[in-house]
Order: C-alpha cells, then structure tokens, then sequence
C-alpha cells in the first residue's frame, strides 16, 4: 500500500510541477490554490509512504516520478522538445524508479 500511496504523492508532484507554469507566478487565484494543495497534499502523502519504505528510497522514487511525468507533460501540453538523447534520458529515470522499487525490500 505504501508504494501506491508514493506513486499518488509522485503524481501529484507532476501535477504541481506543470501547475507552476499556469500559476504565472502565483498570480492567477485558481491555478495558484490548485497548485498549492497538490504541493501540501503529494509532501503528506510521501511523509505517509516514508513510513514504511526507507526514505532515501521514497524522496528518489518521489521526485523520478515527478521529474519524469513533469518532463513528458511538458512536451505534450507545453510544446517542449523531445530529443533523442533527452527521451534516452528519461527511460533511464523510469528504470532507475523501477529499479529502486524492486531492490527497496518492501
């Protein structure tokens, strides 16, 4: 169930990530108040899931998700570029996510 709950908080993160960009600094009511309960809402539920999975492991796999989903959500909403070596990238953090899942021992 901790995993889960890291994955939500990880999702949540990417949601805020890219919320910062409709926030135009905090300026615009409604994107602001929505980005700001993803932020207290994804930091509670990764305190909840470090709770039974080693910190190091949950704040890496934490930040993987939204770095990553945040990097994705970017091409597609905001128009980035996807090159070659930055989606080589990018796999490589979705293994290292998977791969620290696997060897966390919980």
């Amino acid at each position: 169930m901790a995993w889960l709950i890291l994955i939500a908080a990880g999702l949540l993160e990417t949601g805020w990530a890219i919320g910062l960009r409709y926030t135009e600094g905090f300026t615009r009511p409604l994107p602001s108040l929505l980005t700001g309960a993803a932020i207290l809402v994804s930091i509670y539920l990764l305190s909840v899931a470090a709770r039974t999975i080693p910190i190091g492991s949950a704040y890496i796999v934490w930040v993987g998700i939204g770095a990553c989903g945040a990097a994705i959500l970017g091409v597609f909403l905001l128009g980035e570029n996807l090159s070659p070596a930055r989606g080589f990238f990018l796999l490589l953090l979705v293994g290292s996510i998977i791969g620290l899942k696997l060897t966390s021992g919980h």
